[in-house]
């Protein structure tokens, strides 16, 4: 009859672990999103690394601004992968309580809370920086009228 119990019981913890494993997901996602634009601004960085020799004082002073711009850039790239991989690895490690918690019929309610509560700041902490970096992406975006004639 124990065997049943144990097996009812790791049902429910698999249950339970069902919505981090959603989230984990969805950070995935994130993570995806954040190396493409990472790569997107290395190319782009490379590019313009390349043009700079040829390039006359004021081109180069343009070409600096720009290289200044997208090296932010990738540093606030950097800091969203990194905090959004932390908060994937608060998640493992929240899945792995659970079981833990289980297998060993301890109450560590007060832990997956912990760290469930670290990974959602680290999470919301890594959106931030991709927003810092999309608005500074999108800043220097210039729309310049074409002239009519």
């Amino acid at each position: 009859m124990q065997a049943a119990a144990s097996v009812t019981t790791v049902a429910h913890v698999i249950q339970l672990a069902v919505a981090p494993v959603f989230l984990l997901t969805g950070v995935g996602a994130i993570l995806a999103v954040l190396i493409n634009r990472l790569a997107r601004v290395v190319d782009r960085f490379r590019v313009l690394e390349r043009m700079q020799p040829a390039a006359g004082n004021d081109e180069r002073s343009i070409l600096d601004a720009e290289m200044a711009i997208l090296s932010r850039r990738a540093h606030l790239i950097h800091w969203a992968i990194s905090l959004c991989t932390v908060c994937a690895l608060f998640i493992c490690i929240v899945i792995a309580t659970l079981f833990t918690g289980s297998v060993l019929g301890a109450d560590l309610s007060g832990t997956v809370a912990a760290l469930f509560i670290a990974a959602m700041l680290a999470l919301i902490s890594g959106l931030l920086c991709f927003l810092r970096e999309i608005s500074l992406a999108t800043g220097g975006i210039h729309v310049v009228p074409r002239k009519a004639g």
